[in-house]
């Protein structure tokens, strides 16, 4: 890591630990809202399918979930280490924020989690089915208050600065609801969606492609895909006006997206497929464009004015050439999987939803696109903020706290080892628990709540032993 300062490593350190948690809570935010679908299917049909479901994945939620609250840990350690005066700074809005995630997110979820893995037979099948949806309610609760400070932090409102440079809470309504909130979290809920939608569409396909009737399999491909057809098109409408309201109050940041050097005064911009960005000659080589579309899918109109980054000081300017790729690929995948539910309907109207192996094996390919959109669409937002910490108010250089570079070095190191076995290990059990076919039936529990405790008995409830022997 020779050449890098502090600043680049505690940069490099927070962009790789934010990466690893983000796709955990995109992962489980979809998931435990399918889980409480499947629960309310079998109350409502007593289709033991949708039970059988509900019992192999709800263990697969439990190993995300708790590699998402492990990674969650770091962010708070990092905030105290590299970025003392940011927290400093910003503690009066954010720290509230964050607390209120604590209080009203993880707390539901932390408290209901156990009656959602362990107590079906033990409180019943009402009170069970209730905690389901209050941890999918949690895991929606916490992506509120998250995506509330990251907004926050996009466009700052509700605040006053103090003498000492710190920013004071004046109108909490408006520090919550600040202008670019609601897109953002519309945004990434629906994203959370498509990346559960398209792993368990994977796992269907999977074992589609294997045993063509399973009952579980094609219960998972069916409700995957209708997700997929219903979820993706509106995202990418939601896309767009999200890009609206960034465009609004962020407008270098969709210039380096859009890779518009130049200011358009006259609207008529073309939209920039693919090129080459270059920061430092202000332009883009080798770029295949397309007249006016540029302007009419920012602004709806032709002759509307449009700002380059030639209308910001160059201090001032984003990482183009991440931000034009990152955004491309997230609205590539958008594409992708809107078409793999358009094409899962024409099968389903065909009947032959559970027979195209072609679309089989595309959704297999697709299952973690998901995540690769998740990571993209946070690339291009974090990045895309730059050079800013708290967007025209506090810049990322001010934000560092005074420590060695080799210190900040020598914990990324650590980060990265530790990460890669720990969640590797998880990762890995985690597709094991997906590449086994679902159960033929479900164990029912003789010995009722007074069942003897210990670890064998656990593994069993979490279904670890009947998905071992179904493998």
């Amino acid at each position: 890591m020779a050449g890098l300062d502090a600043l680049d490593l505690a940069r490099l350190q927070f962009a790789f630990t934010v990466s690893a948690h983000i796709i955990f809570p995109a992962f489980t935010i979809g998931l435990a809202s399918w889980l409480a679908v499947l629960n309310g299917a079998w109350l409502w049909r007593r289709d033991e399918a949708h039970l059988r479901l509900f019992e192999q994945w709800k263990t697969i939620f439990a190993v995300i979930f708790g590699m998402g609250v492990v990674s969650g840990l770091t962010m708070s350690y990092q905030f105290g280490t590299n970025w003392s005066v940011f927290s400093d700074r910003t503690g009066p809005v954010i720290g509230p924020l964050m607390g209120y995630e604590v209080l009203s997110a993880f707390f539901l979820e932390a408290g209901f989690l156990g009656i959602m893995l362990f107590g079906r037979k033990r409180v019943g099948e009402g009170l069970h089915f209730v905690a389901t949806c209050v941890v999918a309610v949690g895991t929606l609760f916490s992506a509120f208050w998250i995506l509330s400070v990251n907004s926050w932090m996009q466009t700052p409102q509700g605040h006053a600065i103090a003498e000492n440079g710190q920013f004071v809470p004046e109108d909490w309504w408006a520090i919550i609801f600040n202008p670019s909130f609601p897109y953002r979290l519309v945004h990434m809920v629906l994203a959370a969606y498509l990346t559960t939608a398209f792993v368990v569409g994977a796992a269907g396909a999977w074992h589609l492609m294997r045993t063509p009737d399973s009952r579980g399999a094609r219960i998972m491909f069916s409700m995957a895909m209708w997700m997929a057809l219903l979820v993706a098109p509106l995202q990418i409408v939601a896309g767009d006006t999200h890009g609206l309201n960034t465009l609004e109050h962020q407008p270098a940041k969709i210039a380096a997206m859009e890779g518009h050097f130049e200011s358009y005064p006259e609207g008529r911009a073309p939209l920039i497929l693919f090129g080459l960005p270059d920061m430092e000659a202000a332009e883009v080589h080798a770029r295949i464009a397309v007249p006016l579309l540029g302007s009419l899918i920012l602004t709806h109109h032709t002759d509307v004015p449009l700002e380059g980054l030639d209308a910001f000081p160059r201090a001032d300017w984003p990482n183009v050439e991440i931000v034009f790729w990152s955004f491309r690929l997230m609205v590539a995948i958008g594409f992708a999987m809107a078409a793999i539910g358009l094409w899962s309907a024409w099968a389903r109207w065909r009947g032959r939803l559970y027979t195209d192996r072609w679309l089989h094996r595309a959704a297999f390919v697709m299952g973690p696109s998901g995540f690769l959109a998740v990571l993209a669409g946070w690339v291009t937002t974090e990045v895309g903020r730059q050079p800013w910490t708290v967007y025209g108010l506090l810049r990322t250089e001010e934000s560092v706290s005074a420590v060695d570079a080799s210190a900040v070095g020598m914990s990324l190191i650590a980060f990265v080892v530790v990460y890669a076995a720990l969640f590797g290990a998880g990762t890995f059990y985690a597709l094991r628990l997906m590449s086994h076919r679902p159960r033929d039936r479900v164990e029912i529990d003789e010995a009722g709540p007074h069942r003897a405790a210990g670890p064998a008995a656990i593994a069993d409830e979490l279904g670890a032993g009947e998905t071992g022997r179904n493998g």
